[in-house]
């Protein structure tokens, strides 16, 4: 299968976790060696959040916000290189172009963002249109779409299937800044609404589960 995999936050805390990336970098060896295809996309996480608050609040543009997260999102990929080392195409694409011309490496491709205004979430989405994947992998730190913010409303419930247009609805209403995406983004969304691409937002933090929906497994929540 031709996979793409973005990888959220929650694997790159202000402090770098070697235990994490190790164990994702582990992962992606196994499925390579299984015969599947890689792109993996990296968040900025906790430490692309720090500074992007700290330059917002010392009256820095939303664009240089942006690009302060994209130089985090990469140093982050740049970690998952240096663990995986030959196996991986040893640098990280700054665009669609690139990103092509890595893949046909047959190397696990690894990147952070790529222009202001795009989250890493529609960098997953683009790549995995530019590859026409067979499947598109988002492992954050819950265990799918829910109703409401499960960490405020403990009656918020799982939806385990959504449509592309109600998730783009559900998208569109918090405010749009540098650094604050939620599990998806607007501009993600319709990507995966154009492309038809099978499209999981898992759980990422239990690291099998990427492999469980790889299998067919029903976890998570389906865009469809």
């Amino acid at each position: 299968m031709k996979i793409v995999l973005k990888i959220g936050g929650h694997a790159f805390p202000s402090k770098p976790n070697i235990k994490i990336i190790s164990s994702y970098a582990q992962l992606l060896m196994k499925l390579k060696n299984a015969g599947h295809r890689l792109i993996v996309i990296t968040g900025g996480g906790e430490t692309a959040r720090l500074y992007i608050n700290a330059a917002r609040a010392l009256g820095e543009s939303e664009a240089i916000c942006d690009i302060i997260g994209i130089i985090i999102s990469r140093l982050n990929a740049r970690l998952i290189i240096a663990k995986l080392q030959e196996d991986a195409f040893l640098e990280t694409p700054t665009s669609v172009e690139e990103l092509r011309t890595a893949f046909e490496t047959n190397k696990i491709v690894i990147l952070g963002g790529f222009q202001p205004g795009q989250s890493t979430n529609a960098v997953a989405a683009v790549a995995a249109e530019a590859i026409n994947a067979d499947i598109l992998i988002n492992a954050t730190n819950v265990e799918g779409v829910f109703t409401d913010d499960p960490k405020r409303n403990l009656k918020a419930k799982k939806i385990d299937k959504i449509k592309a247009e109600k998730l783009l609805q559900m998208m569109l209403s918090p405010k749009l800044s540098a650094g604050n995406y939620q599990l998806f983004d607007p501009v993600a969304a319709k990507i995966v609404k154009r492309s038809k691409i099978p499209t999981w937002i898992i759980d990422g933090t239990n690291i099998e589960n990427i492999e469980k929906v790889i299998k067919g497994e029903k976890i998570g929540t389906e865009i469809i």
